[in-house]
């Protein structure tokens, strides 16, 4: 039993040891900054590697935590043709939260306001850590894609008329 205790002594003196050693230990902070910038850089290399086709994004001035991303829409869509600018601003604690994803074209769409604003639920209430950049980017060309009105000739004339640069 002496023995058994004389162990727990010495165990107890080694972790106090190194708990107050010289070596201060990383601040869960920095991990964590750290774990971002591995996250982002590592999505970044997978959109760059084989992105789906259609959705492309790339950092603004040498800033992993803000990028500009495009959306060039698919055929057989109202939205066949265009080519959408993105900001994407990417938070301290992603993927945890969400980036903040706005268009900077112009987009006629109910889930887009005139600031370009998006209202997609995994931008908000719906968001997992799970989902990563190819995923929002998806989403949002999804979106775009979907037949929202009766008349989807109608409306690509109104998106058209609106959006597409003159020749």
């Amino acid at each position: 039993m002496a023995t058994i205790n004389n162990q727990d002594n010495n165990n107890n003196r080694q972790i106090n040891n190194v708990a107050s050693s010289k070596h201060p230990l990383q601040s869960a902070k920095s991990i964590d900054t750290q774990s971002v910038l591995k996250r982002l850089q590592a999505e970044l290399m997978s959109l760059m590697m084989g992105g789906d086709p259609g959705i492309y994004a790339f950092l603004e001035e040498d800033n992993i935590f803000c990028w500009k991303g495009t959306i060039t829409e698919s055929k057989d869509t109202v939205f066949e043709g265009t080519e959408y600018k993105l900001s994407l601003s990417f938070p301290t604690d992603y993927p945890f939260k969400p980036p903040k994803v706005k268009f900077e074209t112009g987009c006629f769409h109910p889930n887009v306001d005139i600031y370009g604003t998006i209202c997609l639920d995994i931008l908000q209430d719906k968001w997992s850590s799970a989902y990563d950049l190819s995923i929002i980017l998806l989403s949002i060309q999804s979106l775009l894609g979907a037949a929202l009105w009766e008349n989807q000739e109608e409306y690509r004339k109104m998106v058209e008329k609106l959006y597409k640069p003159a020749a």
